[in-house]
């Protein structure tokens, strides 16, 4: 079986998916919808789509099968549900949604449509999370009791020329976007390897200090002052998770934006920048070889003319030894990868979902409890710490935790 998909948003990210959705032998054609029709019709002639398409509600009116949302973070919530409410299968780049309604209208849709829908969260196949997610299954951290997701990002390392790309003229109102209603990356990496979601949450928010218009309430679209923020979670378990949202770090972001911590009672994994170690009660074991992803395509490629040269790393990373890349299409092989190899796996997550008629690993109540986290610990933030409750939509229907 094949079906076609038409992209929303063929910018940066956009772009890079179309591509490999194009590739899939799983799909028929890719269609590309922008609120830049240039850049539209320029991805589709560079990529080879099968065409352009007017926009949203043209999609939604087609024929086309399913619908991969690449818009503005905040934006994903209300396109998600209409194109499920369309009759659409829908991949979608992280956050999920920034409401907790916008949460529950999407599983609602997705329950009531029984289409298709994914969460594209890049960690799910970071490296330390594959690594992790299989030693857990085998039993051999024992019971895991405390975990640590950061995702480190400096502002300077080409996030203010991606927000340029993406938000014009007033850019910096866009700019300030809540770290925490961003969580993913580093909520979803360790859930994605451990059985078990956040409850309730205490988070701190640091206020920024830059004075450049950008994290300024008053400039800011969202009333937001906070560049970094911790979030403290108590799990379903019993355990710990502590995540950092962090945008003003000196920390090379480049080489390793998303990293990870689990500590259990018989061993534990940490990661840094460059190095990445299994400890047990009797030794330390570097497996940071078994983590280092390879490069899929050159730091110059024409495809990445539109990428800040400081965010070209995310875009180029290939798969890592940890990867199993056997279940991947032959048409993969030598294709654009990127975010510690996690893209190809991506698209082939959703593709096989599609075709196969099945729940993807990402699926909306996994993505439910990848994106909560953030948003009740913004509004914990906002109240100075107050541990709050993080309501949980349960597990998929026919699967459990």
């Amino acid at each position: 079986m094949t079906f076609s998909i038409g992209i929303v948003g063929a910018g940066q990210f956009g772009g890079q998916f179309a591509h490999l959705f194009n590739l899939h032998p799983g799909v028929s054609s890719v269609y590309v919808v922008d609120q830049l029709p240039e850049r539209a019709a320029g991805a589709a002639d560079q990529l080879g789509l099968a065409g352009v398409l007017r926009d949203f509600d043209e999609l939604l009116a087609s024929d086309v099968d399913a619908v991969g949302i690449f818009t503005q973070r905040w934006t994903h919530g209300p396109l998600v549900e209409r194109a499920l409410r369309a009759g659409k299968h829908v991949y979608s780049a992280v956050p999920m949604a920034v409401t907790e309604e916008e949460i529950s209208r999407i599983i609602d849709a997705v329950r009531e449509t029984g289409n298709v829908y994914m969460m594209g969260e890049t960690s799910y196949y970071n490296p330390a999370t594959v690594y992790a997610r299989s030693e857990h299954a085998a039993g051999r951290f024992g019971r895991i009791f405390y975990t640590e997701g950061d995702y480190v990002h400096d502002m300077d390392l080409g996030f203010y020329d991606a927000y340029r790309y993406s938000g014009g003229e007033r850019w910096k109102e866009t700019a300030s976007y809540p770290p925490m209603l961003y969580p993913t990356h580093a909520v979803g990496g360790v859930l994605g390897a451990i059985a078990a979601h956040a409850v309730s949450v205490s988070c701190v928010g640091v206020q920024d200090d830059r004075n450049d218009g950008v994290f300024d309430k008053g400039v800011s679209m969202f009333g937001n002052d906070f560049s970094n923020a911790t979030a403290l979670f108590e799990m379903s378990d019993g355990g710990v998770m502590r995540t950092n949202e962090m945008r003003r770090v000196g920390y090379p972001s480049h080489i390793r934006e998303s990293r990870f911590r689990f500590f259990g009672t018989e061993a534990s994994l940490e990661q840094l920048a460059r190095v990445t170690v299994w400890q047990d009660k009797q030794d330390v074991h570097d497996i940071s070889d078994q983590m280092q992803t390879r490069p899929s395509i050159p730091l110059d490629d024409p495809s990445l003319a539109n990428v800040a040269p400081l965010l070209r790393d995310a875009f180029v990373s290939g798969l890592a030894p940890v990867h199993d890349s056997s279940r991947l299409p032959a048409e993969f092989r030598g294709a654009p990868n990127g975010h510690e190899g996690s893209h190809h796996f991506l698209v082939d997550d959703f593709v096989t979902a599609v075709n196969k008629g099945t729940l993807p690993p990402v699926n909306a109540w996994v993505a439910a409890r990848f994106t909560m986290p953030g948003i009740v610990a913004h509004q914990s933030a906002l109240r100075n710490g107050e541990r709050l409750p993080i309501r949980d939509f349960g597990d998929a229907p026919g699967t459990c935790s």
